[in-house]
């Protein structure tokens, strides 16, 4: 069931005076709770383990700081998510950098941190020593991909078909190309479901790449350290939805080391996840007001937020609870498309969606942004992303992240040039 939202009706009418809508609203007694969770199950493991978080689904520099403070480490993929995580007080193996057809310059600020690569092609072996300069990290993790040994999930889509990861056929030859090298220690690296609930899915995984990992072993005497499960354990966004269950992943993983690790001689290698959507997920609201109605073939609902502060439901369809603050009790009487004003027919929060009766200045709160929601705001129409605010363990709530102000959108153009300009 997705969480209550966190404030009264009172206090948040009083918030929007301070910060007009839209905004999302982090709390962060629940990602402090969360972070601890994952920490704790990882830590019992036999081999100890580390939450890497997924710097894409918040990249907000005081999210990460909070988690860096609960023991959580950073997986990121790009160098302004290396720059967040240098802000936040991470550094060396805390981070996991997972290469994606990654620059050069890249490649060199993250061996410059210390981070873990994590690579993601045979060919980026060369590539890496290349643009180190012929230098070639003492550790290294490779990203595999099962191809059709596994199926994976609607967000993730067939392996395959995914451009990412290097199949079994050369995984073996990209170990063999690190270690002469000189790669001393290794990681090895996949992911195979997104938003998946079903603990049953990721233990899976790590079985699986508990197995190559002994394959790995016996075939080219490469020990592997760390084993990364990735990312994808699932949040419930409908209401009677199951949430995850972290214990019994936890407790598949120590079965996998119990059953394929340990008697291989690989039972002290340290297990990773790479979880943002159930850290940070449901611990994110969007903030919206209706200022528009309109009746023609359906009956609709015009909020100041649009698809730019909140794609998912656009993008592919994705559920979010929506509730009406103050009217949380109160009957779903009507039927609304909750929608914002961008030129584009897909720019809806809700379809067809039962609610109270909603009034023009209602404040509408959108469940479940805590991840992949801010971050992935764009400017189409040129709309102005919203910011965001924490609501602290104490009860304050700050700004985190201010609103883009039409500077911030033209700040890469000369206006005056352009005005001038024949």
């Amino acid at each position: 069931m997705p969480r209550t939202f966190p404030l009264p009706h009172d206090r948040l009418s009083d918030l929007v005076r301070r910060f007009p809508t839209p905004f999302h609203l982090y709390e962060e007694r629940g990602i402090r709770a969360a972070a601890r969770r994952i920490t704790r199950l990882l830590a019992a493991l036999p081999g100890g383990g580390m939450a890497y978080y997924a710097v894409k689904a918040l990249p907000n520099p005081f999210i990460l700081r909070i988690l860096a403070s609960e023991g959580l480490g950073a997986d990121c993929s790009s160098l302004a998510e290396l720059e967040l995580c240098r802000v936040a007080g991470l550094s060396g193996e805390r981070i996991m950098f997972t290469s994606n057809e990654t620059p050069d310059a890249e490649f060199r600020a993250a061996h410059a941190m210390g981070a873990i690569l994590n690579l993601d092609d045979l060919s980026h072996v060369e590539a890496l020593r290349d643009a180190l300069g012929g230098k070639f990290p003492g550790t290294v993790s490779f990203r595999y991909n099962p191809g059709a040994e596994r199926e994976g999930n609607a967000i993730i889509g067939e392996p395959e078909k995914a451009k990412y990861g290097i199949p079994h056929a050369q995984i073996f030859e990209a170990y063999a190309r690190a270690k002469a090298f000189g790669a001393t220690r290794f990681g090895l690296h996949t992911m195979v479901v997104s938003n998946e609930p079903r603990a049953r899915y990721h233990v899976e995984t790590a079985r699986m790449i508990a197995a190559l990992a002994v394959e790995l072993r016996e075939r080219i005497g490469i020990g592997i350290s760390l084993l990364n499960n990735g990312g994808g354990m699932g949040i419930p966004y409908r209401p009677g939805e199951p949430e995850g269950d972290w214990e019994a992943f936890a407790e598949g993983v120590r079965t996998a080391y119990g059953e394929i690790l340990s008697p291989a001689g690989l039972g002290t290698a340290k297990f990773c996840v790479e979880w943002g959507r159930a850290v940070t997920g449901p611990y994110g609201w969007l903030v919206t007001r209706a200022i528009r109605h309109k009746d023609t073939f359906r009956r609709y609902i015009g909020v100041d937020a649009s698809m730019a502060d909140l794609m998912r439901p656009g993008m592919y369809g994705a559920y979010h609870h929506l509730t009406v603050s103050g009217k949380e009790d109160a009957p779903a009487t009507e039927t609304y498309d909750v929608v914002g004003s961008l030129c584009e027919n897909c720019d809806k929060f809700a379809v067809q969606r039962p609610l109270p009766r909603i009034e023009e200045g209602d404040l509408l709160c959108i469940h479940d942004t805590g991840a992949h929601g801010r971050a992935m705001g764009f400017n189409y129409n040129g709309k102005l992303r919203c910011g965001e605010l924490l609501l602290r363990e104490d009860g304050r709530v700050v700004e985190i992240r201010r609103g883009e102000t039409l500077h911030d959108l033209f700040a890469t153009l000369d206006l005056d040039a352009a005005a001038n300009f024949v």
